[in-house]
């Protein structure tokens, strides 16, 4: 009997059992187109925006590339929906009750580096399947790290496995996060921060949710923590940091997510995530 193949795509049909590894080398066939429109943008002049706050700011080339990303979904997987940062949440024109595969996208997780010319930003994209994040990319167009993951199947920087970080005692581990767009909400945070640093080896505070998680993931920062954040912010680089064996959870045990997302190697995660309750990170709020 032959064997009918799927698309390279892994479009497939409505009713059909995605496969993870052909959803995840989409992701990075997308993240490439989308990386290379945002540096064209960068290069053209941006205009910038707000949203939140003052310092919370989206440019055209934002908008640009999630519209590209979701034109190029719409017509590869037109069953699938689809949540972007900038344009929430959308059915595919042909999408059928159920969809077979949610998109979750974050066209440029960095804007204020990118808008400053600072090369720590990406594009973030992964699909997930009945709630659940099976596949992955993120990809930094200006270092052109590329970063993929598909559940059960290990993660990559390029054609290396990723093994996590090192299992760095507390009082020598370098800690990755991040802080809110609010001011009253950042100033609580950075009265947690203060507490940390007396007790672990190092902070790094580079303005990319998605790359903080691929570098755990790659060994180049040893624990990280941030909340809360947006879906899109976290969901391709929490399954790489998870496929790379990097141990996580949300806020007093529970599973990582919009609350809060923390990252550590197995050996040393129980430490780590206690410590962050004991200095108030769970209550911030």
């Amino acid at each position: 009997m032959t064997q009918r193949s799927q698309p390279a795509d892994g479009s497939g049909s409505a009713g059909s059992v995605p496969d993870p590894v052909r959803l995840a080398d989409l992701a990075v066939e997308l993240a490439g187109q989308a990386g290379a429109l945002m540096l064209r943008h960068q290069a053209a002049g941006l205009s910038v925006s707000t949203k939140s706050s003052v310092t919370d700011v989206v440019t055209d080339a934002d908008h640009a590339v999630e519209e590209h990303l979701r034109t190029a979904l719409a017509q590869l997987r037109p069953h699938d929906s689809i949540l972007g940062e900038e344009g929430g949440e959308r059915a595919g024109a042909a999408q059928l009750a159920g969809a077979p595969v949610r998109w979750v996208l974050d066209p440029i997780d960095g804007t204020v580096n990118y808008m400053l010319g600072l090369p720590q930003f990406a594009v973030s994209i992964a699909a997930q399947v009945q709630g659940r994040t099976v596949a992955g990319c993120v990809l930094n167009p200006s270092s052109g790290h590329v970063f993929r993951a598909a559940v059960g199947h290990g993660a990559f920087l390029g054609d290396r496995r990723l093994t996590g970080p090192r299992p760095a005692p507390l009082n020598e581990a370098v800690v990755a996060t991040g802080f809110s767009y609010d001011p009253a909400r950042r100033a609580r945070q950075g009265e947690a921060v203060g507490q940390l640093l007396g007790r672990v080896g190092n902070l790094r505070r580079l303005g990319s949710a998605a790359l903080d998680l691929c570098a755990l993931a790659a060994g180049w920062v040893d624990l990280y923590y941030e909340g809360p954040l947006g879906e899109w912010d976290f969901a391709a680089g929490l399954l790489i940091a998870s496929e790379a064996g990097v141990a996580t959870s949300g806020l007093r045990g529970r599973p990582a997510g919009v609350e809060m997302v923390a990252g550590a190697h197995p050996e040393r995660a129980e430490e780590f995530f206690d410590l962050l309750t004991a200095i108030g990170v769970a209550d911030i709020g």
